[in-house]
């Protein structure tokens, strides 16, 4: 059996930048990353949209805001560092009609609160920015931008290793037992015993923190987020990022147009459920990960609350033209024939047993393992924030 001081399960955005806040505050510290994928970056992180969020949306005060604000700072200062290619594009969050001004207004007052340089701008000047926007009133937000998550983990699992970290891949978790002065993990890449565990499992956070006897008070629920890219010939209709005002009441933030670090532009998402937890594709089912979903009393609820909501978003999963409609909300000219399906991605969820969506960050802590339960974006964004957090956890132990 191999040993070591600490053990981080997951090998994304998360689980790496974990790993290097480690061994940057104790290189001596031996630190082993357990991915159970082939390769890094396999799932949330490799689908993610590339973007470098302001804060601009969360409440002031939360985990979200805060790690947002200061892992954005980071990432910009780890990429400069590391030469790897970033662009401070800025964004517009857009209202196409009165009845978003009040909420567009919130958006603008939480940018605000939260220190985001950013400035409620008039049609005049959003069509400077964003010609082919329809729009009567927006927030102009300068310092969001794009970036390549994976090579950021590229980088962060190479420094992790220089550092004398280890990363071992194909290594599923299969059980975990805490003993008193140590974790034992049961993996398909053998055994491994550890001070301290940290859970970064992704779509599968609740699953492993449940194996230490420590429950979280949550269930993971998968969503799935379909996108197109714009064909060549109308990337021309969105300049840099434009965004919709999204529904104060869903932690979704409607479909929308991003311009891409490796150059091109994608649209959406929308958000519907995914019939298994690594649910690409409509026919990716899972029937243990469904009857999970379907059972449990916090997605029922969920799903009696919002089921219009959601039967708009199958509705646009469905059928291309749909999709193109709400685009054309925000840019008219967008036509059918100017996009083609781009890969999915797979939003993991945390819901409470009301039905409420877990909408801030959630760490839940045992005495020998510190579990992330709930880190949607912007936790790509905050991700060297989120993993100084958790080393800051850790270290109360140590």
């Amino acid at each position: 059996m191999q040993e070591a001081a600490v053990g981080i399960i997951g090998g994304g955005i998360l689980g790496l930048a974990t790993a290097y806040r480690l061994t940057e505050m104790d290189p001596s510290r031996q630190v082993i990353v357990l991915e159970k994928e082939a390769g890094l970056a396999h799932h949330q992180t490799g689908h993610n949209s590339g973007v470098l969020h302001s804060g601009i949306y969360y409440k002031p005060g939360s985990l979200k805001a805060i790690n947002c604000r200061e892992g954005k700072k980071a990432m910009e200062a780890f990429c400069a560092a590391e030469g790897i290619d970033y662009d401070i594009c800025g964004k517009v969050i857009v209202a196409t009609n009165e009845k978003e001004l009040p909420a567009l207004n919130n958006i603008y007052e939480r940018g605000q609160a939260n220190g985001v340089r950013c400035a409620m701008i008039d049609r005049e000047h959003l069509k400077e920015l964003e010609p082919a926007v329809a729009g009567i009133q927006a927030i102009h937000v300068p310092e969001s931008g794009i970036v390549n998550y994976k090579q950021v983990c590229s980088r962060l699992a190479q420094r992790i290793q220089e550092r004398g970290g280890q990363i071992v891949t194909g290594a599923r978790v299969m059980r975990m037992q805490a003993r008193s002065n140590q974790v034992i993990l049961q993996t398909q890449a053998g055994d491994f015993g550890f001070d301290y565990v940290v859970n970064c499992a992704g779509l599968h956070s609740d699953r492993v923190a449940a194996m230490t006897g420590g429950r979280p008070n949550v269930k993971i629920v998968p969503f799935r987020g379909e996108y197109f890219e714009v064909k060549p010939h109308a990337q021309h209709l969105c300049r840099n990022l434009i965004y919709p005002v999204p529904d104060p009441s869903f932690p979704f933030l409607g479909v929308h147009f991003t311009r891409m670090i490796e150059g091109g532009v994608e649209c959406g998402p929308n958000a519907v459920l995914a019939f298994a937890r690594e649910g690409y594709t409509k026919t990716d089912i899972n029937l243990i990960d469904l009857a999970e979903t379907l059972t449990y009393s916090g997605f029922l609820r969920l799903a009696a609350k919002y089921w219009q909501t959601g039967l708009g978003e199958m509705w646009r999963s469905f059928s291309k033209a749909a999709f193109v409609r709400a685009l054309q909300h925000l840019v008219p000219a967008i036509r059918e024939e100017d996009l083609v399906m781009a890969p999915a991605g797979v939003r993991a969820q945390a819901i409470a047993p009301d039905g409420a969506m877990v909408d801030d960050f959630m760490i839940h802590e045992t005495e020998r393992v510190v579990s992330v339960c709930n880190a949607p974006s912007p936790a790509a964004t905050a991700s060297l924030n989120i993993g100084r957090l958790v080393v800051d956890k850790l270290a109360e132990r140590f």
